[in-house]
């Protein structure tokens, strides 16, 4: 695929030519110009793509890492040396999260802009890029609607209204069912979006122009939208849309996952890589990764663990309270930092030397941070006592392409699992094996991660976390729902769903409650349930209406689909 870059450049090129041209005919009939055989739609849909998935550095950081990823309870801050405590976040502050909002709300223009081109009459007319379009459209509302609820939709982009209603979320979400619907029926049977220029192609950064993955792309988020709605107040569509979505193809083991592979060439302000912030900065900016996450992985001898995590770089840490102005909870903090390394069944030893508590712990061991750390505990948290994300997520730019963690758009893991659930609660069209479909799952999952099928069959023989042929109902979903959270990573936006919607992992839906350890918050301690609204909203005259429907502007209101 060629780089994001040449991608970018060309697309700027080709605004340019329209800013300064009134009707693409006069740049087909232009000697000096391009000839309509070198003039498409694809050119633009580069851009529309990957900034949904991989903004600029400033969101990537805002949006991403300081509030999805670890509202998720995949990352942590907190260590000594970082330049927060694990409170930020959970304390709402109004600068971080104008950032996620303001990129957010405004994405709808990128994707409202392509659509204008390729739809029916516009300059670049293409059905089956406008099907693209719709599926796009879809994945965005699913992302925005689930991270703020009521959202401008079904008057948003349309011409003349400039303030738009907010809809409640039954709404966006039926909205996007019967888009999704139209761009499979648009699709067909067609498999690429035209011949030559006309060809997606490598331009289509998720599914290489192969317009029947577009196809089950959309049909399985058509299936994710209708689990997601099932039993929430009022549902009367997610039954029918989970029972048609079904029938037709869904991504599986055979089209894959589809994902957008990182440029690791193109700037920081094109598109932004975990690695901008943790190579940029120094310590300060870094993080480790949650004890949530690396004890489920380790406890259950996943073979994902190495491809997720970096061992604790280990060594001797001494802790010791300050006689001048002693903390009360000194012992308490301590104790609480070892508990850490006992859960994650870490090799250390302990001593003392007079006043001194010494922890002495080698290299090469897995311990995950504990969540939500209070800034009083912040300097018990020694940063080479806990895990950091590996390698290939920390990938630093280059020169050079280079292989690293994949943006995750949708799974044909997360497939699988979603059809396991629906045949565990006998749902009307789903068929199959439960246990069969829920191997298959996580043997897509691990390949996602390069984890070979060898050591995948090992896992699911072996490991109690990937069987659901026993046990009760309640305890099967909860191992789904471990799954879909685990395939998530680097996903903060599903895996916080994921979460908020089915209540695990329990540890961290359950939220925190001792102010001695941990920082309660804006959420007095509570799991967070969406983000506020940025401060633009207000702008609009139609915003007053949204807290009589869905509750106060909160980071603790419950949004419809995890009601």
């Amino acid at each position: 695929m060629k780089k994001m870059k040449f991608m970018v450049f060309g697309l700027l090129s080709m605004v340019t030519i329209l800013s300064c041209t009134k009707n693409f005919d006069e740049i087909n009939t232009d000697q000096n110009g391009f000839l309509s055989t070198e003039v498409s739609a694809k050119f633009f849909l580069t851009d529309t793509q990957y900034k949904l998935y991989s903004p600029d550095r400033f969101p990537y950081w805002r949006a991403h890492l300081i509030h999805t990823d670890r509202f998720a309870g995949h990352f942590t801050f907190g260590f000594n040396g970082c330049w927060w405590s694990d409170e930020l976040g959970y304390t709402y502050n109004a600068g971080y999260t104008d950032a996620a909002y303001g990129w957010l709300a405004g994405y709808l223009g990128n994707i409202k802009g392509f659509t204008d081109f390729v739809k029916e009459g516009g300059e670049l007319e293409n059905e089956y890029m406008y099907a693209m379009a719709l599926i796009i459209k879809g994945l965005y509302y699913q992302m925005y609607t689930d991270t703020f609820g009521m959202v401008p939709y079904t008057e948003a982009g349309v011409e003349g209204i400039l303030t738009p209603k907010y809809d409640d979320q039954k709404t966006v979400y039926k909205g996007v069912i019967a888009e999704l619907d139209e761009a499979m029926a648009i699709i067909g049977s067609a498999e690429r979006t035209g011949l030559g220029v006309d060809d997606a192609g490598e331009n289509d950064v998720y599914c290489g122009g192969d317009l029947q993955k577009w196809k089950r792309l959309a049909n399985t988020l058509k299936l994710r939208i209708g689990m997601r709605a099932l039993g929430a107040p009022g549902d009367d569509f997610a039954e029918a849309a989970i029972s048609q979505a079904l029938s037709a193809p869904l991504l599986d083991d055979a089209t894959g996952s589809v994902v957008m592979n990182k440029d690791f060439v193109i700037s920081q302000w094109a598109a932004a890589a975990y690695g901008d912030v943790w190579h940029n900065f120094g310590t300060g900016s870094d993080w480790t990764v949650s004890s949530t996450l690396v004890n489920m992985l380790q406890d259950n001898n996943d073979p994902r663990l190495a491809a997720y995590v970096r061992p604790a770089k280990g060594g001797t840490f001494k802790f010791v309270d300050n006689p001048e102005s002693p903390d009360p909870s000194y012992q308490d903090r301590v104790d609480f930092i070892i508990g850490a390394l006992d859960d994650a069944g870490a090799d250390y030893t302990t001593s003392m030397s007079g006043d001194t508590t010494i922890v002495e712990m080698p290299a090469g061991q897995y311990v995950g941070q504990p969540s939500r750390i209070n800034g009083d505990t912040y300097s018990y948290v020694r940063y080479d006592l806990f895990s950091t994300p590996s390698d290939a997520v920390i990938q630093p730019k280059t020169s050079s392409q280079v292989d690293g963690y994949p943006e995750i758009i949708l799974t044909s893991a997360e497939s699988y699992f979603l059809q396991a659930e629906a045949v565990l609660k006998g749902l009307q069209g789903a068929t199959g094996d439960a246990q069969d479909l829920f191997a298959k799952g996580i043997k897509e999952a691990m390949t996602l991660w390069g984890v070979s099928g060898g050591d995948a069959d090992t896992y699911i023989a072996t490991e109690a976390a990937a069987d659901i042929t026993g046990g009760t109902l309640d305890e099967k979903l909860e191992k789904i729902a471990h799954q879909r959270w685990l395939v998530s990573y680097t996903d903060g936006f599903e895996a916080w769903a994921v979460v908020r919607d089915t209540g695990y992992p329990s540890e961290l839906a359950a939220g925190v409650s001792n102010q001695t350890i941990f920082a309660l918050g804006t959420l007095n301690g509570d799991y967070p349930q969406r983000l506020r609204y940025g401060s633009g909203a207000q702008d609009n005259p139609n915003f007053s209406a949204v807290e009589g429907v869905q509750g106060p502007d909160m980071q603790g209101t419950v949004l419809w689909f995890a009601q």
